[in-house]
């Protein structure tokens, strides 16, 4: 786990059908507030301080802090995901679990109104589809300078993180072994340890939503830093 790795700056992944492109940066026009936020972020997480490139930035708005991260979280884990789907089949993960004492099903407000069981890669496209949707959503994530967030922009971020934490936990339970394979176990520490203590610095998840079937991982992790 040591050392710092800016994912999206670095990686380059094979290319695959399930990877999407990642997000435009929100108002990333230099000046702008999204602009200095993400230059702020990428100059902390290469000063090696991931409990400093959490923090908010001294005058800075939280909640645009938290949208510009949503997608940079969201963007690391497509890459990561992306780089072992060849091994993630309805055929090997016929359920989303991490251990057997957490299966994941698919809820959402429009197609699948109650919980539905899915095989990991059609749970993951559903999440990743659904994060995407609701970021491009400017009522949800207003990319214009001035334009407030909703007041509901609070609770919907504790759920996509929440659901977010479900794929660094089925790629660690079932995927690690290839992560490894593939040298990319640095990376992907790297990645959960900056989402960990993101979630932990700005309390967005408690109880098993925080450490799950990873808790050990987790406890270390916030120990470490």
């Amino acid at each position: 786990m040591e050392g710092t790795v800016h994912l999206n700056s670095v990686l380059t992944f094979p290319s695959n059908a399930r990877t999407r492109a990642p997000f435009k940066p929100r108002s990333a026009a230099k000046g702008t507030s999204s602009y200095q936020l993400r230059q702020f972020a990428e100059a902390t997480l290469g000063s090696g301080s991931l409990r400093k490139a959490v923090k908010l930035p001294e005058g800075e708005d939280l909640n645009e802090w938290l949208a510009v991260n949503v997608v940079d979280f969201y963007n690391q884990i497509n890459l990561l995901y992306g780089s072992i789907t060849e091994f993630c089949s309805p055929q090997s993960c016929p359920e989303m679990k991490a251990t057997d004492e957490f299966e994941y099903l698919w809820q959402d407000s429009e197609n699948y109104k109650r919980p539905t069981k899915m095989s990991a890669p059609e749970y993951i496209e559903h999440l990743m589809s659904w994060v995407q949707s609701n970021v491009d959503n400017e009522q949800m994530f207003p990319s214009r300078l001035g334009v407030p967030f909703p007041k509901s922009f609070s609770s919907l971020v504790r759920q996509i993180f929440k659901r977010l934490y479900r794929v660094y936990a089925h790629i660690y339970c079932h995927h690690y072994p290839v992560v490894v394979h593939l040298g990319l176990e640095p990376h992907l520490n790297t990645s959960f340890k900056h989402y960990i203590l993101f979630i932990d610095e700005h309390r967005l998840a408690t109880g098993k939503d925080y450490y799950g079937p990873l808790g050990d991982l987790v406890d270390s992790m916030i120990r470490s830093d």
